[in-house]
């Protein structure tokens, strides 16, 4: 059973960073190795998931005002918006199932009973991960657009940010925020709307993740009562609570950012950062 003082380490750092794009995955395996735990665990995997469930309903306060004036003011643009994230949403399942399906089935075939979050305590692979989402973050900090090329985003945008949101699913240290966000900016689409979609995004991909994370560990520990479903889940519920607090603040700090043009620098802190996990998986690697 967790300790409190833990949840509450790693809700404040998966609240503050899951909405900013700097990964809030690898910021909270690299504090869950610092404290001894493994992230590959059924444990941590659905504690992880019930802290983006925090975030989840973050985001859902904070963008409701905007999504209720630019989305759901009439019925057709309504319609239109949650086409595009399903669809979105329906590409990045195609892409994450076709990753779990290779990386399980291929690159682990040698491991018994492999699966795709077995990679998640693999620093060196959050490392790679976090510089190539960090180069990705200042190339379309680099070319953005004062005069976007288009006002609304289309199937074709959609396309293209749901496939590279797939791609986020195994690699933890890939920010799924920068990633998309980074996306739409390359496609020449605006910052507010970028921002509203992306999040968006977020609310449809969190409850599949919820569900497979759920049924993993209910399956790995067999329970038969109502009081061990309790037990299991409440270290979820108490992070649930917390990182929904830490999202708020993080969301409004992640808007001035990126409207005022300052998008790349979140890149600089994803090549630092990966540097500082590879210091550590080597010096651990050392220390033994």
């Amino acid at each position: 059973m967790l300790h409190f003082f833990q949840i509450l380490i790693l809700a404040v750092v998966q609240g503050a960073c899951e909405l900013l794009p700097v990964s809030s995955s690898a910021h909270v395996i690299v504090a869950e190795k610092l404290m001894g735990l493994d992230p590959s665990s059924p444990e941590m995997t659905m504690l992880l998931v019930m802290l983006h469930t925090g975030t989840m309903f973050a985001v859902i306060v904070y963008f409701w005002r905007r999504w209720q004036r630019d989305y759901f003011a009439a019925s057709g643009q309504a319609q239109w918006f949650i086409i595009q994230v399903l669809f979105a949403t329906a590409c990045t399942c195609i892409v994450g199932l076709g990753l779990k399906l290779l990386i399980e089935k291929v690159i682990l075939r040698g491991h018994p009973h492999a699966e795709i979050e077995d990679l998640f305590d693999n620093l060196p692979l959050v490392a790679a991960a976090l510089a190539a989402v960090g180069v990705l973050i200042i190339f379309a900090g680099l070319r953005e657009q004062k005069e976007p090329r288009h006002s609304e985003v289309q199937p074709q945008h959609s396309l293209w940010i749901g496939l590279i949101q797939g791609l986020c699913i195994p690699f933890r240290g890939f920010s799924r925020s920068g990633a998309t966000i980074s996306t739409g900016l390359i496609l020449g689409l605006p910052k507010a709307k970028l921002e509203e979609f992306s999040f968006a995004l977020a609310v449809a991909i969190t409850p599949l993740a919820i569900g497979r994370e759920a049924y993993r560990l209910l399956k790995t520990h067999a329970l038969t009562g109502p009081g061990n479903v309790l037990h299991l889940f409440l270290p979820g519920l108490l992070g649930m609570v917390l990182s929904f607090i830490a999202g708020l603040g993080a969301l409004v700090w992640l808007s001035q950012w990126l409207e005022g043009g300052r998008w790349k620098f979140f890149g600089y802190y994803c090549l630092a950062a990966a540097a500082a996990v590879l210091a550590l998986h080597f010096g651990h690697f050392a220390a033994r």
